[in-house]
């Protein structure tokens, strides 16, 4: 029987899942990955520089447009929480193909409808099916082998992080000169791009965690987010990382249009671009995030991160140059800190990785909201070098959390710094093998012996009886 997806829709025959011979992850599908990322993410981000022309064409005013971002959002929090763990319980090909089949079919209504009320509803339902980046995120941990995994995630999240900027800079640009539905138009041709080159080229990979439910899934979500101190530890750096990034950028308007600046708007547009190219340099640091233990990459990336804004707790205010010095090591270094704890939470457990990713995905969510919030206030009330301030002081918080648990801590452990001090990978996994082979020379038959007739529980909290076992006469 030919394989499908949604039981009418032929696989292509080279995509087909085959145990005996696994995917080869390569460079192309990655950075197909990467694409996909892109330009589905920048979804949530196009509205934003539209808001002044939303209000024209609707003739409301700018408190109801303010709205529509706040509905974006809202939407795909949404589906972090609701769609994104179905990666852990169906086929992530299907889901992919359907999420951007529905994004596509949203965006149409986007571009053509003159009521603002359904466009306020179908922003909603844009960003509740824009998960597709958080679905390929952990695909791809899957996809490659360990020793690239850390580059292939950030390559998919370049990709990301490349829509969230391109976004506001395509929009405004487009409605500069044109209609601003040409801006939907636009994102509709390129998600159909999208949609075409998921159906050619992302392999079908089954389905993990079949005997669970979709609550049961849900209820483990919130297991790991609490018991889980490497999980909790992640989010909480997270948390802090994200709202000082957010601040950062949505301060960074007001800074350089008042004094000495007072740059137009354009210009501070411009400084998108330097962002951009800090986005650029996430493979490379994905290279070197492959070599080090995760917790010394982590490690290096809040360094840079806490050295550059302290560039900006200087200077920003005083001269240009450290505003772009800041932005380049801001964007470059949150992103090689966000890859080396993804990759370091995916070590928990293969079968639960798209629920481990929402959680950081949450997390990076709830940093944001709140460092959208408290940065403004903080910086009209008291000027950009109180701003400042605070957000050097919530990357010291980011080391504070990240020193409570050493690099190889146990992974129930809260706090300690068992395990030694070594940081690259191949000298861990060269004692792990010796070790290994240690126990089992050690270990003989009486081991298998003693295990006969055990159960097995899973990290979900699901016992299955692995019935006797076959120890010879």
């Amino acid at each position: 029987m030919t394989p499908t997806d949604f039981g009418f829709l032929p696989i292509p025959t080279r995509l087909r899942y085959d145990p005996d011979k696994p995917f080869h992850f390569g460079l192309v599908l990655n950075v197909a990955f990467g694409f996909a990322s892109t330009f589905t993410a920048a979804n949530l981000y196009y509205c934003q520089p539209l808001l002044i022309e939303f209000s024209k064409s609707f003739d409301v005013n700018y408190e109801q447009v303010s709205q529509i971002p706040t509905l974006v959002q809202a939407g795909y929090a949404s589906g972090l929480v609701l769609i994104t763990p179905l990666g852990d319980l169906v086929r992530r090909r299907p889901l992919v193909l359907l999420l951007v089949t529905l994004s596509t079919t949203f965006t149409v209504g986007l571009s053509v409808t003159k009521d603002f009320r359904l466009f306020e509803a179908l922003c909603f339902l844009t960003g509740l099916v824009t998960v597709t980046p958080q679905v390929l995120m952990p695909l791809a941990a899957d996809l490659a082998t360990p020793d690239r995994r850390a580059t292939a995630l950030s390559v998919v999240l370049s990709g990301l992080m490349f829509g969230v900027l391109a976004a506001r800079v395509l929009a405004g640009v487009i409605a500069n000169f044109t209609s601003w539905r040409i801006v939907y138009y636009m994102a509709i041709g390129v998600q159909a791009l999208v949609l075409l080159g998921a159906y050619i080229m992302l392999p079908d990979y089954p389905a993990k965690n079949i005997d669970l439910s979709y609550f049961q899934i849900l209820g483990s979500m919130a297991k790991y987010a609490v018991t889980e101190p490497l999980v909790v530890q992640a989010a909480l750096i997270n948390i802090a990382s994200s709202a000082c990034f957010s601040a950062f950028w949505v301060t960074l308007t007001f800074l350089l249009g008042g004094p000495p600046y007072y740059y137009s708007t354009l210009v501070i547009g411009l400084f998108g671009l330097v962002g951009m190219f800090g986005v650029l340099v996430g493979p490379f640091a994905g290279r070197l995030i492959d070599k080090l233990v995760p917790w010394y990459a982590t490690l290096i990336a809040t360094l840079v991160l806490s050295i550059s804004q302290a560039v900006q707790t200087a200077a920003g205010g005083i001269n240009v140059s450290a505003v772009v010095i800041a932005c380049f090591g801001l964007d470059a270094a949150r992103q090689m800190q966000q890859v080396s704890l993804s990759t370091a939470v995916f070590s928990i457990s293969a079968t639960a990785r798209a629920r481990l990713n929402a959680i950081l995905i949450l997390s990076l969510f709830i940093g944001q909201v709140m460092g959208t919030s408290v940065g403004t206030i903080v910086f009209v009330q008291h000027g950009w070098r109180a701003c400042a301030l605070l957000l050097q002081a919530w990357q010291g918080f980011q080391l504070v959390i990240l020193f409570l648990r050493g690099p190889h801590c146990p992974r129930k452990h809260w706090f300690g710094y068992a395990g030694g001090w070594a940081a690259r990978k191949q000298v861990v996994d060269t004692e792990n093998s010796a070790r290994e082979k240690n126990e089992t020379r050690s270990g003989g038959e009486s081991e298998k012996a003693g295990n006969e007739g055990e159960s097995e529980k899973t990290e979900d909290g699901i016992v299955r009886n692995c019935g006797p076992r076959d120890v010879g006469v």
